[in-house]
């Protein structure tokens, strides 16, 4: 029988933290990982370089049914907290775009660094450790009893840190969950988060044979389908729209990914169309075709049509293409114009109006399409939902029903964006639990 005063689940970037910090207070910490070594989902993140973590990480970045939850957790540890440990251990490091750092060598500095806190804790790590049950233990300094098919352990407390759903090829399994609700906490609907979209048979015979294209687009959820429907729970609340990305979108062999799809696909529901900006560096004309003014967006140029619409200028498909191709890729902006002028014109050779180039200039800020679905867990980098935060304490992420049971990281329904916001989350919730477990 091992005895132990905190017990981790996960050798993740969130178990790994808790464990260094339970450490620092002089608990005695014993790490259980499943896999046969730690850290799995840190080497693949951020293109095997690890995006650490945002400096505009806060409460707003995420996505949870209590949109507040984070924000103590995130105040109390902020990402200079994690980049002062990081220049600590001397690693070489650089931002990318949008407040996003990554290590400049390799995502095994990230992991190297915090084994080597744990072993500065004397924090214990056993790998390919099957946990069988956890029970409430009798006796007053175990306040839980934990099969494992590494024999028995009783603890003091015990922290989930399983994660979610995503990439089940690295181990992913519904385990955290299926502990919630032995101890009666609620779970938010589980769904694929920062994942591609999937489109229509119709949409993929249009658009698809154009893989590997990409643009600068600003995505959002279509503005009349804001509304919260049931799966949304979790996502937004009534009358509060998603925010919209400004981003790339990339066309992929069956639909569509890139940075801007992967951030709105996490507000996305079922049924519900994306709205796309394809040349957001462009003022939207009005309806005679002259600059619409009061763009939330900032532009620095006229309509992208304005030229056609002088007295003598051609103003047929061909005219509108060759204006078109100075922004979106070729052949994308070649298709785009056809498959839409086809539905008004019989002909490509006639003539444009003016009317009907300022209809194609606000389809082009405002593309509709319509996703069946999403490439699922297999490919989300991140699971939405997860454990209610309902009955856990905001400050320690102590169950409010258990005393002595925690839950941190992706298992909690707490979703960062992209751009290494899931990174310090799983940083601050790891230190918050680790701090008081």
């Amino acid at each position: 029988m091992t005895e132990t005063d905190v017990l981790i689940l996960g050798a993740g970037a969130a178990g790994l933290m808790c464990a260094i910090y339970a450490g620092r207070r002089g608990r005695r910490v014993l790490v259980l990982e499943h896999a046969d070594r730690p850290g799995k989902k840190i080497l693949i993140s951020g293109g095997g370089r690890c995006n650490f973590t945002n400096t505009h990480a806060r409460a707003e970045n995420y996505i949870s049914a209590n949109p507040h939850f984070a924000r103590s957790a995130l105040a109390r540890y902020t990402p200079h907290d994690f980049l002062t440990l990081v220049e600590s251990h001397c690693i070489p490091w650089h931002e990318k775009t949008l407040g996003q750092l990554f290590c400049d060598r390799s995502a095994h500095d990230i992991l190297n660094l915090l084994l080597a806190e744990c072993t500065a804790v004397n924090a214990g790590i056993q790998l390919a450790i099957r946990v069988l049950s956890i029970s409430q233990a009798s006796a007053h300094r175990a306040r839980f009893h934990v099969e494992t098919s590494g024999g028995s352990i009783r603890a003091q407390s015990v922290v989930i840190a399983t994660g979610g759903l995503s990439i089940p090829k690295m181990g992913a399994t519904s385990f955290g969950y299926d502990i919630a609700r032995q101890f009666n906490h609620s779970i938010v609907e589980p769904r694929p988060a920062l994942v591609p979209f999937i489109l229509s048979a119709e949409d993929q015979a249009r658009w698809c044979d154009l893989a590997g294209l990409s643009a600068d687009v600003i995505a959002s959820i279509a503005p009349s389908q804001t509304a919260n429907t049931g799966a949304g729970k979790s996502a937004r609340k009534p009358h509060t729209p998603p925010p919209s990305f400004r981003e790339k979108m990339l066309i992929t062999h069956r639909g569509l990914s890139g940075p801007a799809i992967l951030q709105i696909s996490s507000y996305w529901q079922p049924g519900e169309s994306i709205e796309l900006d394809l040349v957001p560096t462009h003022a939207a004309a009005g309806p005679t075709g002259s600059a619409r003014s009061g763009d939330s967006i900032s532009q620095s140029t006229d309509p992208i049509f304005a030229p056609l619409t002088a007295p003598q200028a051609r103003r047929d498909l061909t005219a509108a293409a060759h204006a078109l191709r100075a922004i979106l890729p070729a052949r994308f902006a070649t298709r785009w114009l056809e498959l839409h002028v086809a539905t008004t014109h019989s002909s490509p050779q006639d003539p444009l109006s003016n009317a009907a180039l300022a209809a194609l200039d606000r389809d082009l800020h405002a593309w509709r399409i319509t996703p069946v679905g999403t490439e699922g867990f297999t490919k989300a980098e991140v699971t939405a939902g997860g454990i209610s935060t309902d009955a856990l304490n905001a400050r320690t992420l102590e169950s409010r029903i258990t005393p002595g049971l925690y839950f941190i990281g992706e298992v909690v329904d707490v979703t960062g964006w992209l751009g290494g916001y899931n990174f310090q989350w799983a940083w601050a919730s790891g230190v918050a639990a680790g701090q008081t477990a």
